[in-house]
């Protein structure tokens, strides 16, 4: 029989289809897959309407064969077959649906799940071989008919002989190249991995012959090699299951098996949508952090399926970067999927689901910290530093999302609190949440800063993240309440005698001070005497809306901006040093420029900033010893 030209006008396109469209060649068994599932759904229906009596669901498969030898592949299905005109208009035309055409005609589409749509993903089969091969014939037909093709020179339609209806497709696959190996999707291994993959849900058993090990009968330790028919898929999705049918072990090992974690997750959230658009979502937070999730080389995202088929394995569009920890997928039939049925078109429906996971994430992430505080912890341990840059990112444009959501170590409590929890403690005449930033809850403890604002009576939250203090200053408050860092310089405590008190205290020593000033070289902006610091000689305040602790996280930064923070020497105008300071005064100024030297060290010490001259200190208190 004279060989046929594709009606799709030419090589190009089907060059197209076959080395442009798809980027990933195991998609090819999915796709033949899918239109062997799509034939036994099609089947399904007819039987339904038409009444047709002998069919059940139970009898209905996909068969995958193997030939090293031959190197052939072979997939087939008992399904509705095609006809020779079937055979020409669907594989003889690229980019026609056949499946697509059966499903708009379909009265009741809830019974069926159609995959197809473009009626392209059958030539994927050339990605991987040399020439394809399809018998079929349609159900209680007494014809069957081949279709061949090497690819782009065309195909053949031809009578031949099938005993069972149904469509059997058969892929010669190409030899071994210096750059690929095809030989891979001749090894029964590598066939179940990609359905296992891609095929696992279709809702049809799919079969292969698997070689096995067996002991031989009557003997111990004599072992033989035997074949037995083994499915490969799963076939029924759990997210599809209702939930009171799923105990939590069923959840946990899915969660184990499918993402790969050696702990079970720490919390489990199945949800379905319908209206707009129709999902099952199933998602998971882990227990623990992933050993990259901190680090440029993690991938966001949720395994993304249609019909149970998987289309992406992250899709990054569906989880905001703040709750980038969450494991899971979402499966709907509703996505506009592009061509090669690999990635997604542009789809507001994609923003739509999105939308209602973060949602749907943050409000069971308020339950669990309601109902299991023990739990909310460990997560907050694990993934609240993420939170925190979601806060601070896209200047604060999520922090209304986030705020409820976090976590800081209080002086009070002595334990993790949220700010709503600090805000309904706050005395009647407070008017600020104090927070403190610093290495560790210990250093922070024992700030002189902290020791005053805790002897007025004050709750102080311990910052110990790098992002915490960029994160509270995005928030800029919370609940009508600002945020006041008690290594600024603007802590207000004291009563309005006090301040003026102090005030003359500093215009009346103001030259003294500014000796003191001008002997540390631009280190520090003001020197001033302060009563907030009780036992405390000296300590460091930052004036401006960059603090000590804030340069500190910027000079440690790669290509570091070189910013600095505006700072005060405060000298405590109760402590003995404050008397030695004034008799120093006009009697020894070296000297007293020495103790100002000391006194600036003494308050790096104290506030975690670096010494600039370690070695000058050592010099200056072995000399005043």
């Amino acid at each position: 029989m004279a060989k046929k030209q594709f009606k799709a006008q030419s090589k190009k396109l089907l060059d197209m289809m076959i080395h442009s469209i798809y980027t990933n060649k195991d998609i090819f068994l999915r796709e033949l897959i899918s239109n062997a599932s799509d034939a036994l759904d099609k089947l399904y229906y007819h039987s339904l309407q038409q009444d047709v009596s002998g069919l059940t669901r139970d009898d209905y498969k996909i068969e995958i064969a193997v030939d090293k030898d031959a190197r052939t592949l072979t997939i087939s299905d008992n399904g509705c077959g095609m006809s020779e005109k079937e055979l020409e208009d669907n594989l003889g035309t690229i980019a026609k649906s056949g499946s697509l055409d059966f499903k708009d005609g379909m009265d009741n589409k809830s019974e069926v799940e159609i995959i197809g749509q473009f009626g392209v993903g059958f030539y994927s089969a050339f990605m991987v071989a040399d020439r394809v091969t399809v018998v079929s014939k349609v159900h209680g037909s007494d014809e069957a008919f081949k279709w061949e093709s090497t690819g782009v020179d065309g195909y053949t339609v031809t009578p031949t002989e099938k005993e069972t209806a149904g469509t059997t497709i058969t892929l010669v696959i190409k030899p071994d190249t210096d750059d690929e190996k095809y030989s891979q999707y001749l090894d029964s291994y590598k066939i179940r991995e990609i359905v296992s993959k891609y095929s696992d849900y279709i809702r049809y058993p799919i079969m292969m012959d698997i070689e096995t090990q067996k002991r031989k009968e009557g003997t111990e330790d004599e072992y033989e090699t035997v074949t037995e028919p083994t499915q490969l898929n799963s076939m029924v999705p759990l997210w599809r299951k209702n939930k009171n049918e799923i105990t939590k072990e069923e959840y946990d090992t899915f969660y184990q098996s499918k993402f790969y974690d050696y702990e079970p997750p720490l919390h489990t959230i199945h949800s379905k949508t319908e209206g707009q658009i129709s999902y099952d979502a199933l998602l998971y937070i882990p227990a623990h952090a992933a050993y990259d999730y901190y680090t440029k080389e993690y991938e966001k995202g949720l395994q993304l399926y249609t019909n149970g088929v998987l289309i992406m394995d992250k899709c990054a569009e569906l989880l905001p970067d703040y709750f980038s920890f969450v494991k899971g997928l979402v499966d709907s039939a509703d996505l506009t999927l592009n061509i090669s049925r690999e990635t997604l078109q542009q789809d507001h429906l994609l923003k739509i689901i999105a939308k209602n996971l973060e949602k749907k994430i943050k409000r069971e992430l308020e339950k669990l910290l309601k109902d299991d505080r023990e739990a909310y912890e460990k997560f907050f341990k694990a993934f609240g530093l993420q939170l925190k840059f979601g806060v601070y990112n896209g200047f604060g444009v999520n922090k209304e999302t986030l705020q409820d959501l976090l976590l800081f170590y209080s002086s009070s409590e002595q334990k993790m609190v949220t700010l709503k929890e600090y805000v309904s403690r706050m005395r009647e005449d407070q008017k600020t949440i104090y927070y403190a930033p610093g290495e560790t809850i210990d250093k922070i403890d024992m700030l002189p800063q902290a020791q005053s604002v805790k002897a007025k009576g004050f709750e102080v939250l311990y910052c110990t993240d790098n992002v915490d203090e960029f994160a509270i200053q995005m928030l800029r408050e919370y609940d009508g309440k600002t945020f006041t860092n008690i290594c600024a310089s603007n802590l207000d405590l004291e009563t309005e005698e006090e301040k003026a008190q102090i005030t003359k205290e500093n215009e009346d020593a103001k030259a003294m001070l500014d000796l003191m000033k001008d002997a540390l070289d631009g280190a520090v902006d003001t020197v001033r005497f302060t009563g907030k610091l009780q036992k405390y000689p000296v300590c460091l305040t930052s004036e401006g809306a960059l603090s000590l602790e804030m340069e500190k996280v910027l000079s440690e930064m790669p290509n570091a901006p070189g910013a600095k923070a505006t700072l005060a020497l405060e000298i405590n105008r109760d402590h003995p040093i404050a008397e030695t300071l004034r008799n120093l005064y006009g009697k020894d100024d070296e000297k007293l420029k020495k103790y100002a030297k000391i006194l600036y060290a003494q308050g790096c010490l104290i506030s975690g900033k670096p010494l600039d001259n370690p070695a000058q200190l050592s010099e200056l208190i072995c000399e005043l010893m």
